[in-house]
């Protein structure tokens, strides 16, 4: 048997429409996540200058102990970490609460471009805070210990930013699902 002819270019106009309504819906879909992604990301910035100059070993503002300024003091150095754990924690649940809040934050594509932003943006956090150290700080001899130097001991602290993130945006969607109103006509087995 032979196919009338004018199957094939109508299938092949449904497939140049298809692909033509999947771009348009890809343009309207995301106009503003590049700047939401970037915003995130240059934050890291601001969070880890915000680590030297908080941190114990830095320059110190939360205590203002001068045994705690140098980095020779074994004792700074869990403060140290722990300060830019609590700032990413912070920062990460902001995310959450600002993701939440957005029209579209309830794609998984946002979901997943704020997670991966708050990965990118603890690691620039870590390298402002220890770029900030090293130019603002005053001479460190680490020939001992290279922890001597502001720095990062435990690195797990950079995974904070990005869990509270989704932590933060999975407990915010839970709530509002268990807070949403119940329809009563599908409670009591009557339709409308």
């Amino acid at each position: 048997m032979t196919q009338p002819a004018a199957a094939t270019p109508s299938r092949h106009q449904d497939g140049a429409g298809a692909v033509r309504d999947r771009s348009s819906r890809r343009g309207q879909r995301s106009p503003r996540s590049w700047p939401w992604t970037a915003g995130i990301v240059g934050s890291g910035v601001l969070v880890g200058v915000l680590w030297w100059l908080l941190a114990p070993g830095g320059l110190n503002l939360i205590s203002g102990n001068a045994s705690l300024a140098s980095g020779t003091n074994t004792e700074v150095w869990l403060p140290r970490d722990l300060v830019l754990a609590g700032l990413s924690l912070v920062a990460g649940c902001l995310v959450a609460v600002l993701l939440a809040g957005r029209k579209d934050g309830g794609s998984g594509r946002m979901l997943v471009l704020s997670v991966a932003a708050s990965g990118a943006a603890a690691l620039l956090a870590w390298q402002t805070g220890l770029l900030a150290g090293l130019w603002l700080g005053g001479p460190q001899d680490t020939s001992d210990n290279a922890s001597v130097a502001f720095s990062l001991r435990s690195y797990p602290v950079l995974l904070l930013w990005p869990a509270a993130a989704a932590g933060g945006y999975f407990a915010i969607s839970l709530l509002e699902l268990l807070h949403r109103p119940r329809d009563r006509g599908a409670d009591t087995g009557h339709g409308v």
